[in-house]
């Protein structure tokens, strides 16, 4: 029982396994070309993961913060006015993918940075965060979520979509997509790449965000009932619990 209760308070940070500089390089790499990928030849996915955030923007809202913004994906999707591009500050952690959405989307704000560390704007500053397909990725997640509830005001909204990371549908599905495309690319096994990315599953993370947020909406995809087995996404919305004072 002691060791159970040990485990569960050390969950966070996650110990993620050491790489070779060679897969490190891979990695890279296979991010930038899995995302071109994933919008070329599963755009039915891709879809979801955007259109499904769009679709619940608030209301007159100004500042958007998008973490892990990747190549820009999303902005594709986005319909915002010249003020809200003015005010939607895309992060990443990886420079030569910032570079893409500045050369894509040069309205709109770029920065480097890591969630997990420091989001560096002041308290209550944003109308809505966005994380798509990120949570799952961060070895740090309470330090993110944290730091986005900082930044959020009590009116905005927090919008995610995760993997049903460990469900039978989404089992399948990469092993037929991109598995089977890392494998083929670089002749090597995906198994260590995946334990290097995936690192939270569904549950860890919805528990952690229940620690400041409160669920609004769950859409999962593509069979639209509660259930993960069946299921490859989920998308939720969220608004901030009450922060005494303006913060936590």
């Amino acid at each position: 029982m002691i060791d159970d209760k040990l485990n569960k308070k050390n969950l966070f940070p996650k110990q993620i396994p050491k790489l070779t500089s060679g897969q490190k390089l891979i990695k890279d790499d296979f991010m930038e070309h899995w995302l071109k990928v994933l919008r070329k030849n599963y755009g039915i996915v891709d879809k979801f993961n955007h259109k499904t955030v769009v679709n619940s923007v608030p209301k007159n809202f100004l500042r958007t913060l998008e973490i892990g913004a990747g190549i820009g994906e999303h902005l594709n999707y986005e319909k915002l006015n010249d003020n809200q591009k003015k005010n939607y500050y895309a992060m990443d952690i990886r420079e030569n993918l910032l570079k893409i959405i500045s050369k894509e989307h040069p309205k709109i704000n770029t920065i480097l940075g890591d969630c997990e560390k420091k989001i560096d704007f002041e308290n209550n500053f944003f109308d809505r965060v966005l994380a798509i397909h990120i949570l799952e990725h961060l070895p740090n997640l309470p330090n993110a979520i944290n730091e986005v509830a900082r930044v959020l005001k009590n009116s905005g909204m927090f919008q995610i979509v995760i993997p049903c990371e460990g469900s039978i549908a989404y089992t399948i599905a990469r092993k037929i997509s991109a598995k089977r495309i890392f494998e083929k690319k670089y002749k090597t096994s995906y198994d260590w790449y995946i334990k290097s990315e995936h690192v939270n599953l569904p549950h860890e993370i919805i528990s952690e965000l229940k620690k400041k947020f409160v669920i609004i909406k769950k859409t999962y995809f593509p069979i639209p009932i509660s259930i993960e087995f069946c299921n490859l996404c989920i998308a939720l919305n969220l608004k901030i619990k009450v922060k005494l004072g303006g913060t936590f």
